[in-house]
């Protein structure tokens, strides 16, 4: 085994490990030793990283069991599962950080200390997502796409309160029909081409492609939160702010966008028939979205409805891809990669904000630049750049898919109105968060906020770092993509 290869399943493995070691340790390490295995992770995919860009960044699949000549595991490791690997480990260890500060006693809205079991199924999770990402067969993936959902109906019910409990189970319960889809797709793949190995997607012909892609497709919108499985992630906000940082804006709402982005990468003989359900689904889930986050008041379910809208942007640029728009595709990794950043920044500022001011309702919030200057600065950075203002990483998503769509709309007529929503959209969204902004961060402070406590450290030092790859994030995928 070569020593990309190793890293690729030290990277993988590690987390697990971790994970095993803070659940039998006492209760007071739990934090420091989440903390030590998440870094230990981050190092090592920093080193694969270097090797797979040493190596000319030449596309690398790594065998790990079959049956014969059917593949049933392996690791695939090219452009676009190193870049989503790193997003998913680097912001890993950064939430990890972050809720060694937000899990403790002075917390005003949530005062408690985190446990072994928060950690635990944090890295677990960490594990999860990489071994999705660098799946090369699809039953890698759905064993993966499992345990994902275990570990969030774990962390969503964290509190143990009645609402949790419910939130939680509804989002297993949604996710799981969602993953039917990935089960139909494994099994016609394997009776069509006698292998799982997403390679043989290109192997697929006549009426089982609908059945394959179909299935993915449908799988992807059950776990980026798309309609009609979108009403698991709103409720899905009763998990602590960090996982609703991480998995539910970062990393598992993302699984549903990269299996659709593997399986167009792969396939290459899609039907034009899937492109066109996922481009009038997304629209449907991009309007309908933001017409359920402008009534919002509580800031974590306002950013869970934008997530979903911003979700339904990557699978239009993915769906416009299969009408043969290279442009598009790129557009829509980078779109995963810069809202994963900017997204979490927002979500943390909200954590950040319940915890020195005990709420999150946003009516009851004026004035953060005053008291907590860092968490005014972020909230104005996070709304810019996921709204797509220059020269935040935002914009250099959606200026991709504009130019794909407009550009693909003088052969099909119909797109042209389709980009015309989405520019009307785009543009109330700016309004809408720049409306927020004016009543939440400038202005004399609320009572809540003027009573505010400071933040700790950890929790100052990770938005600092989220602040800065909002601006540069754009450039890393742009680089690491050409």
């Amino acid at each position: 085994m070569q020593p990309m290869e190793n890293l690729a399943l030290t990277t993988l493995l590690l987390p697990f490990i971790g994970a095993l070691v803070v659940s039998l340790s006492p209760q007071r390490h739990a934090a420091k030793l989440g903390t030590l295995f998440a870094s230990l992770t981050t190092i090592c995919l920093i080193s694969l990283e270097a090797a797979f860009y040493q190596s000319g960044k030449s596309a690398v699949t790594l065998p790990l069991a079959q049956v014969g000549d059917v593949a049933l595991f392996g690791l695939v490791i090219d452009k676009v599962s190193s870049l989503v690997l790193f997003v998913v480990v680097f912001l890993g260890l950064l939430v990890t950080i972050y809720s060694t500060g937000y899990l403790t006693d002075k917390n005003r809205e949530h005062p408690h200390q985190g446990s072994n079991r928060y950690y635990a199924f944090l890295l677990v999770f960490i594990g999860a997502m990489s071994g999705l990402v660098l799946s090369s067969t699809i039953l890698g993936q759905l064993l993966f796409f499992e345990i994902t959902g275990g570990c969030s109906w774990a962390l969503i019910g964290y509190y143990q309160s009645d609402k949790a409990q419910r939130s939680a189970i509804k989002a297993l319960l949604m996710t799981h029909v969602g993953s039917l889809g990935l089960y139909i797709a494994a099994a016609t793949l394997f009776l069509h081409t006698g292998t799982f190995a997403l390679a043989a997607l290109s192997d697929i012909h006549g009426d089982a492609r609908y059945l394959v892609y179909g299935g993915i497709l449908f799988a992807a919108w059950g776990k980026s939160a798309q309609l009609p499985l979108q009403a698991w992630l709103p409720d899905a906000m009763e998990a602590p702010t960090p996982i609703s940082a991480y998995l539910h804006a970062a990393s598992m709402v993302k699984v549903g966008v990269y299996i659709y982005a593997r399986a167009i990468l792969d396939g290459g003989n899609i039907p034009i028939e899937i492109g066109m359900i996922g481009l009038v689904m997304a629209l449907a889930t991009i309007i309908y979205g933001f017409m359920m986050y402008l009534p919002q008041q509580d800031m974590k379910r306002l950013l869970a409805w934008s997530t979903i809208t911003q979700l339904g942007w990557m699978f239009f640029g993915l769906s416009l891809s299969i009408f043969g728009s290279p442009l598009a595709f790129i557009g829509s990794i980078a779109y995963l990669v810069n809202h994963a950043f900017a997204k979490s920044l927002f979500f943390l500022i909200a954590g950040s904000l319940s915890f020195s001011c005990g709420t999150r309702m946003l009516p009851k919030l004026r004035g953060v630049l005053r008291i907590l200057p860092l968490a005014g600065i972020g909230f104005c950075v996070a709304a810019l750049a996921i709204t797509g203002v220059p020269p935040f990483n935002g914009f250099f998503s959606k200026y991709p898919l504009f130019a794909a769509g407009f550009a693909l709309s003088s052969i099909y007529p119909a797109l042209l109105i389709a980009m015309i929503l989405l520019l009307i959209e785009s543009v109330a969204s700016f309004g809408w968060f720049i409306y927020w902004f004016g009543r939440v961060v400038p202005g004399k402070p609320s009572d809540e906020v003027a009573h505010a406590s400071p933040l700790p450290f950890s929790m100052r030092l990770v938005l600092i770092v989220l602040i800065v790859m909002s601006l540069i994030s754009s450039v890393i995928a742009a680089v690491w993509l050409q």
